[in-house]
């Protein structure tokens, strides 16, 4: 897999994700440097209502800018993708009441592996294992914020010009591990997300089945930069960093209950 000058990989992704985020989105509003989306068919998910700064914009103003634009929703969240955007940001953000945190960028680094055995698979088949990872990630989340949380991959599908949902099976034939394949091969990027093992077939390799797959078939496309995100207090990315991943920077989230 052929690497360029990180600086450079990284603007093609911020380019990826506010890509991802527009035309997933039910509705937009632009503002100076971002926007804002909306889908209230998973009004509760954060992932599909957030305010998304992608350019120069002014951080005093952020708050009010979450406060006007997020009012019918029980939450603030906000995406900075530049790191000394987000700096600038912190400050404000964290006066007005908000908890930031980030998660890496990470590149795959490594050479394309052989297709590690995942099959393509529809929504269904996703949703039991789905719903009780949710329980196990988050078990005081109410039924409605679960539901939201699993059903919200339906809205994925408008994100990128190709979406694939891979799952590796158990000996049994049920879903023991599963993933996002986001491809856009117009621009060489594709994102791997949602990364999970289910919690009785952990350790067997089913992650680093879904993973080799996802890998595989996003050279096939023609993708040359392919990234996923960790949390850096996580291990997940001390796992991604041994099957080739290298951190390029971090995604800000700002966040107010």
């Amino acid at each position: 897999m052929t690497s360029s000058v990180p600086g450079t990989e990284l603007r093609r992704i911020h380019g990826f994700l506010s890509a991802f985020h527009r035309r997933q989105a039910v509705r937009t509003v632009d503002f100076p440097g971002g926007f804002a989306v909306f889908d209230e068919e998973y009004a509760l998910s954060r992932g599909n209502n957030h305010l998304l700064v992608d350019g120069e914009t002014d951080p005093g103003a952020l708050p009010a800018r979450a406060e006007e634009l997020m009012t019918h929703l029980p939450y603030r969240f906000a995406y900075v993708l530049d790191e000394r955007t987000a700096l600038a940001c912190a400050g404000p953000m964290v006066r007005a009441g908000y908890r930031h945190s980030q998660s890496l960028i990470m590149r795959y680094d490594g050479p394309v592996p052989a297709h590690g055995g995942a099959r393509e698979v529809d929504l269904e088949a996703l949703r039991g294992p789905a719903v009780a990872s949710w329980r196990r990630f988050a078990p005081d989340a109410g039924e409605e914020l679960v539901r939201a949380l699993v059903e919200r991959r339906a809205a994925r599908r408008r994100g990128a010009e190709a979406v694939r949902f891979l799952a590796s099976y158990g000996a049994g034939g049920e879903v023991a591990g599963w993933a996002d394949l986001y491809l856009d091969p117009a621009t060489g990027v594709a994102q791997i997300e949602d990364l999970v093992t289910d919690e009785n077939h952990l350790g067997q390799g089913h992650a680093g089945v879904v993973l080799d797959t996802a890998l595989h078939l996003a050279a096939d496309a023609g993708c040359t930069t392919v990234f996923l995100t960790a949390r850096p207090d996580d291990w997940p990315h001390r796992w991604y960093a041994r099957k080739g991943f290298a951190a390029v920077g971090s995604v800000s989230r700002f966040e107010r209950a």
